[in-house]
């Protein structure tokens, strides 16, 4: 049966931060790490909704996530902004943890294995870098953007939003693709994904959707345990007004939950 949540919408009037880019004073909505009581209302409701923990994914991360995209929203950097996609390298590769996620609609498209570089760790990513030849994943805050052909066949390219963390991913070549290393044959046998150049590959199987799905201007978060990113982070650390926080009050908006396959 289908479930719905009703998510109000508020307008808030915090304190004042500092954009990274700019330097311009603007309304903040969050506060340190804790957040507002609207922030944290709304990512609880579409959290619960959303049946992300059965799923596997962490509040944390998926706090983290939707932050950094109510920023690139506000920037105006997503031409997709009914879609959120979360590569959470705190689990195992033998786990399904990348999640597609369509805000609007309420579902978790998909939620399936992903890989990561193979100087990032072993069946754990532990290191990431933005250096060329490091073989390393990048983390952080992404821009899915245009697709090509290569020699890993259908490919999609990002554009890394954090200069110091993921600015270096096109020049890098970091693109998701398809391969064979990554399938639910090697978790289901107890043994870990292979391990890609730096990429978020995925299984040829799903790739050609999973692309076809969230290329050309959707919000990709790659999440991470490295104290350093989640300190020096310009997204996370931004202090702004969330967009779906700000519609004229009183606002109601409904958001329909598919039931978890």
């Amino acid at each position: 049966m289908m479930c719905s949540i009703l998510l109000c919408a508020f307008t808030t009037k915090s304190g004042t931060g500092t954009d990274p880019k700019d330097g311009k004073h603007m309304p903040s909505l969050l506060s340190g790490s804790a957040g507002s009581a609207a922030a944290n209302s709304l990512v609880d409701s579409l959290y619960t909704g959303f049946h992300l923990e059965e799923a596997g994914l962490s509040r944390d991360a998926f706090f983290k996530a939707y932050n950094g995209y109510q920023y690139l929203l506000s920037k105006s950097k997503l031409v997709k902004k009914d879609l959120l996609t979360i590569c959470d390298y705190t689990q195992s590769s033998s786990q399904k943890r990348l999640y597609v996620i369509d805000l609007i609609n309420g579902k978790l498209l998909f939620n399936t294995f992903v890989a990561h570089g193979h100087n990032s760790g072993s069946s754990m990513a532990t290191t990431f870098s933005n250096i060329n030849s490091s073989n390393k994943s990048s983390e952080g805050f992404l821009v899915t953007a245009e697709t090509y052909f290569g020699h890993n066949g259908y490919s999609m390219r990002f554009d890394g939003m954090e200069k110091d963390f993921n600015g270096n991913v096109r020049n890098r070549d970091v693109v998701m693709h398809g391969s064979d290393y990554v399938c639910a044959e090697r978790a289901a046998a107890g043994t870990m994904m292979g391990r890609s150049w730096g990429c978020p590959a995925v299984s040829r199987k799903e790739c050609n959707q999973i692309i076809d799905e969230i290329k050309g201007g959707s919000c990709f978060f790659i999440y991470t345990n490295d104290p350093i990113y989640a300190h020096s982070s310009p997204i996370l650390n931004a202090r702004f007004e969330w967009p779906s926080l700000t519609l004229p009050a009183p606002s109601l908006q409904e958001v329909v939950v598919a039931p978890q396959q």
